[in-house]
């Protein structure tokens, strides 16, 4: 009933719902309305609640399935989990849909590439896509580039923020971190049996606070942002690319060069740290494999396919 509660004020046309209307509607009584109101509210849900009745004051805010109309079969959301990879991990296993999302208002052990903790605060958004595609593992790289692309293209169409792809799987705002993303797959026989991208945005959080070298959509331009836009766009782009990708309409070269587009490595003087090498030189390069093309201080041309870039004067 709760949920019904919530949803009622979510769909009404109305800034402001009366409890006699969701008493009417919900045939329960008016104390029943004010119970599950303040329940909602103790859940950490932003209720606005006058002598007219009840309202939502940021409505796209919010992440429940029925937020989402054409994606509401394809979400799954929790208040809490300990990682939302995780939780898709067992949710792919156990045959949910390709291009389902599982999303969590907060993480309680988020973690991020080589299992560095991420810190998953309330107002970012924290997700992970499960997908299926008919794919063999040597190419399921592309979908982490067409994720990345998705997302820095979504935030900037948005609120024009300027998000840049770093290579292989971050989102920078002048360097610094604004999202990350992370994938895992699973096999079956010589094809992928599902993989999974994890994406951790911060929106409306402050992560500066635990990590120097990160900010914040809130904190780049000064407003409360509603994350439920930021899902929509993000998936109405992803999903297109993602079909091209299946029904093999567009190929992998298409989608580097579309990333590289986008991309603040190619000219930086990097570092890369992959299985205890390190290396150092100008990224001259990403290739149609998604490998990093480094030229090093001695002239030697490297190219590298798995390992974390730092850029010289910043994480």
């Amino acid at each position: 009933m709760k949920k019904k509660v919530l949803q009622t004020l979510f769909k009404s046309s109305e800034d402001i719902v009366s409890g006699v209307s969701l008493s009417e509607e919900l045939g329960i009584s008016r104390v029943a309305v004010w119970k599950h109101i303040k329940s909602l509210k103790a859940g950490g849900i932003e209720i606005n609640s006058t002598s007219r009745g009840y309202s939502l004051p940021n409505k796209d805010d919010l992440l429940f399935p029925f937020c989402f109309e054409k994606y509401q079969d394809k979400i799954h959301f929790s208040p809490s989990v300990s990682t939302t990879m995780n939780s898709a991990k067992k949710m792919a296993r156990e045959s949910l849909d390709d291009f389902s999302v599982i999303i969590a208002q907060n993480q309680t052990n988020g973690r991020g590439r080589l299992n560095r903790k991420w810190v998953s605060s309330d107002g970012g958004l924290w997700f992970t896509l499960i997908l299926k595609p008919d794919l063999p593992p040597p190419l399921a790289y592309i979908l982490n580039f067409a994720a990345s692309f998705s997302l820095a293209t979504a935030l900037n169409d948005l609120f024009q923020i300027d998000a840049k792809v770093k290579w292989p799987n971050d989102i920078l705002i002048k360097n610094k971190k604004l999202a990350g993303l992370l994938s895992e797959m699973e096999t079956e026989g010589d094809m992928l049996k599902f993989i999974n991208i994890g994406i951790g945005l911060n929106v409306n959080n402050d992560p500066e606070q635990d990590i120097p070298d990160s900010v914040s959509i809130k904190n780049i331009i000064g407003e409360h942002v509603p994350r439920r836009k930021i899902i929509i766009k993000f998936l109405n782009i992803f999903e297109m690319l993602y079909h091209k990708i299946n029904n093999q309409t567009i190929t992998s070269q298409d989608i580097i060069l579309m990333w590289k587009k986008h991309t603040s490595t190619i000219g930086n003087y990097v570092s890369i740290e992959t299985f205890g090498e390190k290396f150092e030189g100008l990224a001259t390069d990403v290739d149609d494999s998604g490998a990093l093309l480094l030229k090093t201080d001695d002239g030697q041309s490297k190219k590298i396919i798995y390992g974390d870039c730092f850029y010289k004067d910043n994480n």
